[in-house]
């Protein structure tokens, strides 16, 4: 899938990887992250924290769990996102994170792990895209480096911690002005965890355990705020029922996404989840009537556009898709991941008079996402292409870097160097990517040797 990418990250649990139990991945989706972004920066502001400090990540799992980790990264299963029955409950659930992160409950463990960190995106849903263009190196490249966790075990907050969080999280809501209804609401729903065997609870409730005593405190003090009434907008519900449909069209089988959203239902988030089961299930007339309704009500929502452009890409419809990638980049220029899509079209469509306009878009994408590897990729089939293999190189360079794979940002970083003109900003830069990768690529070479005795 492509507006839902699953991303290919090491994924750093509480002290060390632990082996995957079950199929879980990060995914990237404008429209959900932007939905996200827009919950979490009053809260975070409320919080004294910098929102550009402050990492939302999307794991695909129909489980509910969020947490934090690895400093002032907020992590949500995509369960927690469909099951909630509002905004507010939802905005609850992150404001409850940002009072750990407010809090440094995870201070101690990030002491042990700082050095770690979570690459940037690679998106293996990007690499079968690759492989749709002809691009099998990419694909296998992407695919080959691509690592899913699975049921991973974090570390249980304490009482006070949960204690000091929901207090936190109360006054963030207040000081922005929302009731903290949702974030009990949320807790009551789930009050029958407490009773739950720990291999049955929910991941969240593992490491966040509920009590009657702890729920009643958040009710009282939640009753008392000022804000105590403040509703979500009827906008507000219907932008997240129709995410919610979106998320189930895409990670639920589809046979099961029908049911939920059947054919009767002519609402947009049954519309929205049809059309992109239709979709995976390549029942691709189906898909259009859907996707042409939701544009036809909606024709400048540039999400629209986007799925309508993946639905036609991935179908083999390379220059039809263009146009409506562009339309969805022109009605929001500033989502890199929407001109990431218009460029890997425009490559795809084999016409070299298109790599000028797709450069362009992949350099927009590289300054407000510099570590975007499979932009940086995509860059560097760009200049292959135009026969400057120095620069071609150096786009390698910047991929592996910005993956984590210090030996190959050296090499590709030496060899782009080695043909650049000195001096250039493409000579410092390439000059850069090898000396910082040197003493990386000497380390991670000594900790393989260390795990192989």
């Amino acid at each position: 899938m492509r507006p839902l990418k699953t991303i290919v990250t090491a994924f750093l649990a509480s002290a060390a990887l632990i082996a995957p139990v079950s199929a879980q991945s990060l995914i990237r989706d404008t429209e959900v992250e932007h939905m996200l972004r827009d919950y979490a920066d009053p809260l975070l502001d409320a919080a004294g924290l910098e929102s550009a400090d402050v990492h939302l990540y999307i794991i695909a799992d129909p489980t509910i769990n969020a947490f934090v980790t690895g400093g002032q990264n907020i992590f949500l299963n995509t369960g927690t996102i469909i099951e909630a029955e509002t905004p507010n409950q939802l905005k609850g659930v992150i404001a409850h994170e940002t009072g750990h992160i407010a809090g440094a409950h995870l201070a101690r463990v990030n002491d042990g792990i700082g050095a770690a960190q979570v690459p940037m995106y690679i998106s293996l849903g990007l690499g079968l895209l690759a492989a749709f263009a002809g691009e099998g190196g990419a694909a296998g490249a992407l695919m080959a480096s691509s690592q899913q966790f699975g049921a991973l075990s974090f570390m249980t907050y304490s009482r006070a911690q949960e204690a000091s969080a929901d207090q936190a999280a109360l006054q963030y809501l207040e000081t922005s002005g929302q009731s903290a209804e949702g974030l009990v609401e949320f807790f009551e729903r789930f009050r029958y965890q407490e009773v739950m065997s720990d291999a049955r609870r929910f991941p969240y409730f593992r490491s966040h355990p509920l009590s009657s005593e702890r729920i009643s405190i958040l009710r009282d003090n939640a009753d008392a705020a000022s804000h105590a009434n403040v509703d979500d907008s009827p906008e507000d519900i219907a932008n997240l029922q129709r995410l919610q449909g979106k998320i189930y069209g895409f990670l639920t089988e589809p046979e099961f996404v029908l049911y939920r959203y059947p054919r009767t239902d002519q609402s947009l988030p049954a519309r929205y989840a049809r059309a992109v089961a239709y979709f995976r299930v390549a029942r691709l007339e189906e898909a259009r009537v859907e996707i042409e309704s939701l544009i036809g009500e909606e024709p400048d929502n540039p999400y629209f556009q986007e799925l309508y452009g993946q639905m036609l890409f991935e179908t083999g419809h390379i220059r039809e898709s263009i146009p409506y990638h562009a339309r969805s980049v022109e009605l929001e220029p500033t989502a890199p991941l929407l001109r990431l899509n218009l460029a890997i079209s425009m490559i795809a469509a084999d016409d070299d008079s298109l790599l000028d306009e797709a450069e362009d878009h992949l350099q927009v994408a590289l300054d407000i996402e510099p570590d975007n590897a499979f932009a940086w990729y995509q860059l560097s089939i760009v200049h292959e292409r135009e026969g400057d293999t120095a620069l071609a190189q150096l786009a390698v360079a910047e991929q592996a870097y910005a993956s984590g794979n210090a030996d190959r940002a050296m090499m590709f970083a030496g060899r782009a160097r080695a043909s650049l003109e000195q001096g250039t900003p493409a000579w410092i830069r390439a000059t850069e990517i090898e000396t910082i990768s040197a003493p990386m690529a000497a380390e991670q070479r000594r900790q393989r040797r260390l795990n192989a005795h």
